[in-house]
């Protein structure tokens, strides 16, 4: 009866630590999030990512019941907010404002980064997509893609466009546009979108693929001259500029994006409830308001899936331009 006893006793005991166990394991999904949570942005305050940030940040702040607080850690093209979140717990109280350039660009771009873009994150949804519109000054004499083209042949290694540096989206489009138009121009990078801007419109460059949301204000003031734009669709704040592929440069099609990421073994269950609430917050007047109509872009919320599905083709799209462009980091 004693050894019966026993026996019982360890199995009730063994059965206790097994329920207890399971609870702990279960318990933070349960309760998630049960702490404030920390967004980290890889830009500097005040830029389209910030912005991008601080508006899902507080989005979920109201629906999870907990802060979300936005953490800017710029550097290294997105390289060093990306790679803290890389190396981060992975218990969904650390999430990455994701960003193409860090992602997907750098990790063709440079021959080795501190992180693997597809097996040390979690894939959540990719937010927005945003295009560029290639700009030229007033002045130039042109009137569309076709003048644009037999112009810069005319005078290869001649004309200039700028950049917010090497690997930047609108440094990729001016080299996709010179692989698919046969031309050779020639590329100024600068420290920002900004600068490069200003450049164009005091006349020390002649073209750029400048973000839609920074170009309207100059096309729509008779600066500059919209030639195309580089999405599979004209841009709304654009419809009278068309695509690059209604132009004649077939499969002409150069998009970024910004996004939700967190460490790779974050549990599904909190992947899923961001993934939830962000698809809802992008959705609703406010965010739509300030990030696509005032922002320039497009609002998304794929699927986790489906989202990691579009690093994985983004990474090899680069990879394949950077080859051919023969791009490389000085």
């Amino acid at each position: 009866m004693k050894k019966a006893w026993i026996h019982s006793g360890l199995l009730l005991l063994a059965a206790a630590w097994a329920c207890g166990a399971a609870a702990q394991v279960s318990e933070p999904e349960h309760r998630y999030p049960a702490r404030p949570i920390r967004f980290i942005c890889p830009y500097v305050a005040g830029g389209a990512g910030d912005i991008f940030t601080r508006t899902i940040a507080q989005k979920l702040t109201e629906a999870l019941g907990q802060t979300v607080v936005v953490d800017n850690r710029p550097g290294a093209n997105g390289g060093i907010g990306t790679e803290l979140v890389a190396k981060s717990q992975p218990d969904g109280y650390t999430l990455l404002m994701g960003n193409s350039g860090p992602l997907t660009v750098n990790p063709v771009l440079y021959k080795k980064v501190p992180y693997d873009p597809v097996k040390d994150f979690a894939a959540i949804t990719q937010g927005t997509s945003y295009m560029y519109v290639l700009v030229v000054q007033s002045p130039l004499p042109v009137t569309g893609l076709k003048d644009f083209v037999v112009l810069l042949k005319s005078k290869p290694g001649q004309m200039t466009y700028g950049s917010t540096g090497i690997g930047g989206g609108n440094h990729l489009s001016g080299e996709l546009f010179n692989l698919m138009t046969g031309t050779q121009s020639i590329h100024v990078p600068y420290t920002g979108s900004a600068a490069a801007l200003s450049a164009l419109l005091g006349g020390q460059l002649n073209f750029m693929f400048d973000t839609v949301i920074t170009a309207v204000p100059h096309l729509r003031g008779g600066r500059l001259r919209g030639i195309g734009v580089t999405g599979p669709r004209r841009a709304l704040s654009l419809p009278e500029v068309p695509t690059l592929d209604e132009l004649g440069l077939k499969g002409f099609e150069l998009t970024q994006w910004q996004a939700v990421v967190a460490p790779a073994g974050t549990p599904r269950p909190v992947v899923d409830l961001l993934y939830r609430e962000v698809a809802k917050a992008l959705k609703m007047p406010d965010v739509i308001e300030r990030l696509a109509t005032q922002g320039g872009n497009e609002l998304v919320g794929t699927t986790p899936e489906e989202f990691a599905q579009v690093i994985k083709s983004d990474l090899a799209k680069y990879a394949k331009l950077v080859k051919s462009a023969n791009i490389q980091v000085q």
